[in-house]
């Protein structure tokens, strides 16, 4: 049992490294909506159908409790030992201020993209036959969609912006289901599977974890992945490779946790249960599948209305499928069952077991 002296240094060391993160990613929020302002100012109203919704959608205090209830919860992980006091790694100042430029260079090129209804710059001839149509577009209006070095720099500022300095901490939220299977057994012998890892800002928080846990990351874009090889180099046992996950490139009943990490409502339905079959198939007898992603209609009432607005205002097709979709009975078709549900602010942690 830790005493009041340990306690009270956990949470002054948690403190210090979130709060001025959090205000680092404010800071970026409130210049977006003083540069938007501007450009309403300057261009007149948008010419674009207005985002519109009849649900509730939660106001500004809410959203505030809320995300202050999951950074309650972080600590409370950290304090109870499922994961050590996190460290986010975002870099050096000159690395920040670079990444910031990044994507305060691209808000006009977002800007246009969002006005005139653009999302398939991406797709080329040459494009084309190298990866699937429907991941060949510009999500969220971003210059370069996954397939650019810029865009996989830009990526984690332009999400921590979106989310107000959170998306670490929603994506931490994956390692306590992780720590209920992963207890008191040999991590060296364990398997870890991450399904869309991007930037690797996830697997760094299992590394930090379990640092000699064996793990495979699979990303369908080249440079997300040689991103997440820079961001994870100081881990070992650590294998990162460019692959789809509807053809998962590992044996049956070979991995001992799948996780995947914002990706399922990047998804069309037809590809979600291609890829959730794969989850099913690498899992060993006894494995968990931990999927993190966005809030479903119903799981918060009163934030059904910004899950609607959502879409609209950011290029996001598969979304509102994604909002209804039925992922128990999903699971029960694949022979896996559903352990629980829990919500992280904006986020929903679903836990899947495959019977021993």
């Amino acid at each position: 049992m830790t005493g009041p002296l340990t306690r009270f240094a956990t949470r002054a060391a948690y403190h210090t490294r979130q709060l001025p993160r959090l205000a680092w990613y404010a800071a970026h929020g409130a210049a977006v909506s003083r540069l938007a302002e501007r450009v309403r100012e300057e261009e007149g109203d948008s010419k674009r159908p207005r985002a519109h919704t009849a649900a509730p959608v939660p106001d500004r205090s809410r959203l505030y409790e809320d995300m202050a209830a999951l950074f309650r919860q972080d600590l409370a992980n950290v304090e109870a030992g499922l994961y050590p006091l996190p460290a986010d790694h975002d870099g050096s100042l000159l690395t920040r201020l670079r990444r910031s430029g990044l994507f305060f260079e691209d808000l006009p090129s977002v800007h246009r993209r969002r006005e005139s209804g653009g999302h398939s710059e991406v797709l080329t001839e040459e494009t084309r036959s190298k990866r699937p149509r429907y991941y060949l577009q510009n999500f969220h209006f971003q210059t370069g969609g996954w397939m650019t070095e810029d865009s996989a720099q830009r990526y984690d500022t332009q999400v921590e912006v979106l989310f107000s300095g959170t998306a670490n901490a929603m994506r931490r939220q994956a390692l306590p289901p992780l720590h209920q299977v992963f207890a008191q057994r040999d991590q060296r012998q364990l398997r870890l599977l991450d399904v869309g890892c991007g930037t690797g800002r996830f697997l760094d928080f299992a590394k930090q974890a379990w640092p000699r846990l064996p793990c495979l990351g699979i990303d369908l874009s080249e440079p997300y992945i040689r991103e997440a090889k820079r961001h994870l180099r100081r881990w070992s046992w650590m294998n990162l490779v460019v692959a789809n996950g509807e053809a998962i490139p590992v044996p049956d009943a070979s991995q001992d946790a799948v996780t995947s990490i914002f990706v399922f409502h990047e998804l069309p339905p037809k590809v979600r249960r291609t890829v959730f079959r794969e989850f099913a198939r690498v899992l060993k007898p006894g494995g968990r599948l931990v999927l993190v992603d966005s809030l479903q209609r119903g799981d918060k009432p009163e934030y059904d209305g910004l899950l609607e607005l959502f879409p609209q205002n950011y290029h996001e097709p598969y979304y509102a499928g994604y909002i209804e979709e039925d992922f128990r009975a999903m699971a029960r078709t694949y022979g896996l069952t559903h352990a629980r549900d829990e919500t992280a602010y904006v986020s929903k942690v679903m836990v899947f077991d495959k019977p021993g």
